[in-house]
Order: structure tokens, then sequence, then C-alpha cells
């Protein structure tokens, strides 16, 4: 046990009122902050640095600049100006920065300064993966983030070592004594409040599988995330629908629930620092609500005002709660709409109160315009022998989907492009012309049907997915479909990557006819990207009856090939 730790310990165990104020942090509430007007006591080995009143007393949010469809472009002096100025005037003044590097951070705070802006910083340092493979990188942003604090004492209220490295489901999976020990090397080489910044899981110890206190016994307070709209996606028992409420009454009782479990993860962790013994205060690091996304009958302006209104209205919870976000940020593909601004920067219904109509979304809300989920129709049910998603010429026996299904590429910007065209087919005079736009990890391309289809009648021995295809195409390509939706939880791929001599299937630039067992296709399928194990595959609702897709670390193939892929004539049949 190193000292901080000890003298923590030492602290809760006396209990001497005084003794805690001036050098562990907190009184009987350890969310208290400093008198209005206070300076917090100079920093001590004894105990936590309390975080000034100032910093309590500011609306919070988190801010990025990036406005790009990637990160190649960071935002210029005039445009983080522009961004700082709106969020004074939606009375903004604290913000969160997540790294430190030159060509963003360096650039916020220099305009703070020069414009002497009325805005306070919680500045963050980036910590990328483990040491055993990042700490070069690790370090480097480390010395940056610490010349930044000590450069602008005035402007930076704490820093923030690491965002969500250490809950379970993080990629950058930091050990937590490797957390720890950036944290203390930060913490010596500045003056401000240190923490760091991860999901409410690791700060309560939920499920006693985190070793929460090697870090809590580093920091001087706690910053927590809490993300119920995301949890209502991932948690497949998480009764957020309200069915039995009428609809009328079914937004609020939604966005009641949600803000009853932001309470629950901020309690649980107050909970388990109560068994503990930490007294370090709470507050919230991130929450927040999207505007848009797959999240269905839950994103949405209106939505994402009456979250904001709960928060606000959360009286006896943390004494300081950061938004996410300021603004869009497309490069994040799906996980973009979290802004209280649109990437244009025009104001979202939430914040449309501080700002003239001209520099509104253009959109014209009520709060009667909150949606809630509205139980889909019940599947249709295909029973012929046989199922046409594309062709010229249709049998009169067949079924084909209702509605015009929609083709769509895979991930924003999009992965692939498709379009009907005429010219070269395998069947009347139209083919679907696919040209993939690989990211790092492949591409793909998929039917959107108008609704989910029951296709049950084709979980046979004796049915097929058939199509002709026209490639040269070096290497595998993943043929199957999609059932379930990943809006509740419920998605599930099934492809099957199949290879030049198999099921008819060659890469020579000749028109050849495909037909993949569908049991064989049904044999590999997995929960989708993100979506929770207990995803399973449900034939009675197929949501897209066709996917191509190339994921090169399932197929094995090099990467990076643009060659077409001509599709023609595709259907299911049962024999």
């Amino acid at each position: 046990m190193n000292f901080l730790s000890l003298a923590r310990r030492l602290c809760a165990l006396l209990g001497f009122m005084l003794a805690l104020l001036a050098g562990c942090g907190g009184g009987g509430d350890a969310d208290t902050a400093p008198p209005p007007g206070g300076s917090p006591p100079p920093p001590t080995a004894t105990g936590p640095r309390a975080l000034p009143a100032e910093f309590f007393s500011r609306k919070a949010v988190a801010y990025s600049g990036y406005r790009g469809p990637d990160r190649s472009a960071p935002p210029t002096a005039a445009q983080v100006l522009e961004d700082l100025q709106l969020l004074q005037q939606a009375r903004f003044g604290l913000i969160r920065l997540f790294g430190s590097h030159d060509v963003d951070t360096k650039v916020v705070l220099q305009t703070i300064a020069e414009h002497r802006l009325d805005i306070k910083v919680q500045l963050g340092i980036w910590i990328n993966g483990p040491k055993a493979t990042q700490d070069a990188e690790n370090q480097a942003e480390i010395a940056r983030g610490i010349a930044l604090a000590n450069t602008y004492k005035d402007i930076v209220l704490a820093v923030s070592v690491g965002n969500e490295t250490m809950v379970d489901w993080s990629t950058l999976r930091v050990p937590p004594a490797e957390m720890a020990a950036y944290i203390r090397q930060v913490r010596t080489a500045v003056t401000q409040p240190v923490t760091t910044d991860d999901n409410w899981a690791f700060f309560a110890n939920d499920g006693n599988k985190y070793q929460t206190k090697t870090v809590t016994d580093e920091i001087d307070f706690a910053s927590i995330h809490t993300y119920p709209l995301l949890d209502s996606f991932y948690i497949p028992n998480f009764a957020w629908k309200h069915e039995d409420v009428p609809p009328a009454q079914r937004a609020t009782a939604m966005m009641d629930t949600m803000i009853a479990k932001a309470k629950a993860d901020y309690n649980a962790v107050k909970a388990y620092f109560q068994s503990q013994g930490i007294t370090i205060p709470v507050v919230i690091g991130e929450t927040g609500w999207k505007t848009f996304g797959p999240e269905t009958h839950r994103d949405h302006p209106v939505n994402q005002k009456m979250y904001i209104d709960r928060l606000a209205a959360w009286t006896d919870g943390p004494k300081q709660i950061f938004y996410f976000e300021a603004f869009d940020e497309p490069w994040k593909g799906a996980d973009d709409g979290w802004g209280l601004f649109d990437v244009n920067r025009k104001a979202r219904y939430a914040v449309q109160s501080y700002f003239p109509v001209d520099q509104h979304d253009g959109t014209q809300y009520t709060d009667a315009d909150a949606i809630y989920y509205v139980p889909p129709p019940p599947p249709s049910q295909v029973t012929a022998n046989s199922y046409y998603l594309f062709a010229d010429s249709v049998p009169a026996d067949a079924a084909v989907p209702s509605g015009t299904p929609t083709w769509t590429p895979w991930d924003s910007p999009p992965t692939a492009n498709g379009a009907v065209a005429g010219g070269d087919a395998a069947e009347g005079a139209n083919a679907l012309h696919v040209t993939p736009v690989p990211k790092d990890w492949g591409w793909g391309f998929f039917q959107a049907l108008g609704g989910p289809v029951d296709l049950r009648a084709f979980d046979t021995a004796n049915a097929y997915l058939n199509f002709s295809v026209k490639t040269t195409y070096p290497g595998k390509l993943e043929i199957g479909f999609f059932t379930g939706s990943t809006a509740d939880g419920t998605g599930v791929d099934a492809y099957l990557a199949i290879a030049p001599g198999e099921f008819g299937y060659q890469n020579d630039g000749a028109w050849h006819q495909v037909s993949v067992p569908i049991s064989a296709i049904k044999a590999r399928a997995a929960p989708a990207f993100g979506q929770p194990p207990t995803a399973t595959l449900d034939m009675a609702r197929v949501t897209s009856a066709f996917v191509i897709a190339d994921r090169y670390g399932l197929t094995g193939n090099a990467g990076g090939s643009t060659a077409p892929i001509l599709v023609d004539r595709i259907y299911w049949e049962r024999h």
C-alpha cells in the first residue's frame, strides 16, 4: 500500500471533520464543493486535492471540434472560437477535453487564453492501451498533458488520465495497476486534482470483477460514465419500452426509466465507495442522448431535451454532470448524433431557447413530438416455394418483398457503392453493380427489407439462397442474410465465406450461378457486431435476405480490393 492510500484510510477511520476538510477532500458528503469563492488547499501527500468551487458551479459539456468525415482535419483556431462562443451563449462555462494533442487541445486552450473567454477546462490525457504495446505513445501524450496543465493553470481546473480504459468492454484494456501508475506520474507533475474517466461499472466494482481500489487510491475524484440509452440497446432485459402504458404517456415513462437507470448507476458507485471507506467526490463525466441513430424509438431531439431536463432536476445526485456532447461528429459513424448542435453548428431543440431562430437547426418541435416504442406489425410470412429479391422476370407463383427494398452499404462513410444498371446481366436487362470502398477491416452491402419477414418455411435441408455473379474479386466472398434488429439487441449475422469453386462460385470474370444451402449459412450465425451474446438467429424475423461482404478477419483475404461485383437473379427457394 502506498503512502497516499494509507493516509486516506486513516482519514476515513478517524473521521475528524476538520482534518477531512483540510486534507481528505470532504466531510459527511463527499460531493460537497468548497465554500463559494474559496480556494482549494495546496497539493499535499496526505490526501486528495479538493476540486475548486467553480468546477461545481459551472455548467459542463464535453467538447471536440472535429467536423469532417474523419479526423484528418483538426478544427482551426477560428472554428474553435466559433464553437466556444456558441457554448458560452448556451451558458456552458466548463468543458471536458479528451486528449492533449497540439493540433486540437492546445488550440482550444490558446483560444480561451487569447480571447479571455470565461471558460474553464477539465483536461484529458488519452491513454491508448496497455504499457506493453502503447507506452511510448502514452508517455508522449502524458508529457504534452503535463505541459498544458502547467502552462494553463488558470484555465485547467482538473486533469483526467485515460478514458474508458478499464471497463470490461473497453477496446483499450489497460490493467488497473498500469493506469494507477500513469495517474501517479501525472499527479506528481501537476497541481490540479486528477482523475480517470470510466464507466460506472468499473467504479462500482460491478460483479466484483474489477480492481477498483487500485485506481481510487490514486485519484482525487471519480468521473463516471452512465449511458441509459446505450444500455437499452445492449441489455436485453432492460424494460424501457412500456408497452403497457398508453401511447400518449409512453415517452414520459420511457424517459423516467432512463433517468432512473442513470441514478441507479451513480448510487451503485456511491454504495461501493461507502462500503470501502472511499471518500472522494463522484461526478458524472459523461452522459447524453442521441438525436438520430440505430437506437430506434429513442433517438430524437425532443427525447434529448427530456433527458437533459431530468438531469437538471436531479438535485440530490452528483454536484457536476458533463453532458456528452456539444457538437455532432460525423467521423463517429453510427455513434454520431449526440450533439446539442448539429455539425453545421445549428442549435438543436434542447438549446434553441438560447438562440435566435436563424441559429436553429431548422426543426420546429414541441414536447409532444417525443418518440416512444411502437410494436412492429407481425412479420409477413412467406409460404411460397421461392422468394425473389432481385430479378427482371419473376415466376408467377413466387413471393416477393412487400414495398420497395433498399440496397444499403455498411457503415458511414459507406464501405461499398451499389446501383442497378443495364448492359450486362445474367437474366433480363439489369444487374446489381457493387463496388467495394473498403475500410481496413473490410466492406459490406445488403438489401434492407421494408420490415421483418418470416422465412421459417425455408428452414429445411432442401432450401437454398441462389444468385448469379460475375467478378474478378480476389479470394472469398461472404454471402448470407441478417435476422433481428440491432436496435433491440437481437441482431444476428448469418454469413458464409465462399471460395472460388464452392457452390458454383467462380471469380473468372464470367457469369456463374451460385446456390448455397440455407443450412450451411445458418451454421455460421453469430451475434452481429456490438450485439449481446443473447442474440440468436430468428428465421421468423429476417430483416435482410441478402448480404454480400468481405470482412478480412473472417475471409482471410489480403484486403483492399475494389474489383466490382455484378449480382443478378437473387432468390430463396425450397424443393
